[in-house]
């Protein structure tokens, strides 16, 4: 399992965009984890599936509601990543109101998540290999903290929790 310390696994996650622009077309674009976090501050966090309860109740609401603050704490970027295709990321994005505020990272294969070591297998529930649930803050591609949740639990990987951290991170030693 990936460690605080570590760098992000050189994978490729899929965005969906709605507007064209430079070296993004419409539709899904590959996005380098690597290239996407060098020389930024990111706070990650994943879940086990788009329109899944917690995940849309709680999970992403709270790092939309502390979109603000996290930025004030020196965050780049907020990226939700979820073994989902990158359609039903972006239908999920616009369903919750996200604007361009949180990437919604399709991890279609689970790539990442097996890269990371933070699988969940929910196929006795129908749902295949998931993502684990959890948060982490990066800083220019290396983990700085790292909050993994226990099997259906939902106590650690908010964005309260991640928040706290970057101000920790951002504050003076």
């Amino acid at each position: 399992m990936i460690q605080v310390g570590d760098t992000l696994p050189d994978v490729t996650l899929m965005e969906y965009c709605e507007t064209e622009g430079p070296g993004c077309s419409i539709g899904p674009n590959p996005v380098r984890v690597r290239q996407a976090a060098a020389g930024k501050t990111v706070a990650l966090f994943a879940v086990p599936g788009a329109y899944t309860p917690t995940c849309s109740a709680k999970h992403l609401p709270g790092y939309l509601q502390r979109y603000d603050e996290l930025r004030a704490a020196g965050v780049d970027e907020i990226w939700c990543v979820s073994v989902n295709d990158a359609f039903v990321m972006h239908a999920w994005g616009r369903d919750q109101g996200v604007g361009d505020k949180i990437r919604m990272l399709a991890d279609g294969s689970a790539d990442f998540a097996k890269a990371t070591g933070l699988t969940l297998d929910l196929t006795a529930r129908g749902l295949g290999l998931r993502s684990n649930r959890y948060s982490m803050l990066v800083v220019d591609g290396v983990v700085r903290t790292l909050n993994v949740e226990a099997p259906g639990a939902f106590e650690v990987s908010d964005a309260d929790t991640l928040l706290a951290q970057a101000r920790q991170l951002k504050a003076p030693a």
